[in-house]
């Protein structure tokens, strides 16, 4: 696991695990804003990288996310054929159906 703290305070973790059918599964904790998304964003590469088709991302633990954080997804879901966002908290589910980009993602419970 990766810890992603900008010194103003904002936190962010990553670790890298795989689900049942060995496929990777990203789980982003904490705060995802623009002190810390550009190291998040290089943390993910390899993991990106190998991904043809599909990426998940485990966002049950994140507690808040800004446009920056928003953005990140999308491009990372224009290099894969399907991005899914698991088990996204209410607070972040809103900012994602407010912006209208719903659509961009699978979005699963």
């Amino acid at each position: 696991m990766e810890e992603l703290i900008d010194p103003g305070g904002s936190r962010a973790r990553l670790e890298e695990v795989f689900d049942a059918t060995g496929e990777p599964v990203l789980k982003v904790s904490g705060e995802l804003d623009l002190s810390n998304v550009g190291s998040i964003r290089t943390a993910i590469e390899a993991t990106v990288g190998r991904a043809v088709d599909r990426i998940v991302f485990d966002l049950s633990e994140l507690r808040f996310m800004d446009s920056s954080g928003l953005a990140m997804l999308l491009a990372v879901a224009e290099r894969v054929r399907t991005l899914e966002l698991r088990r996204p908290p209410e607070t972040v589910r809103r900012v994602i159906e407010l912006t209208g980009l719903a659509s961009a993602f699978v979005i699963s419970d």
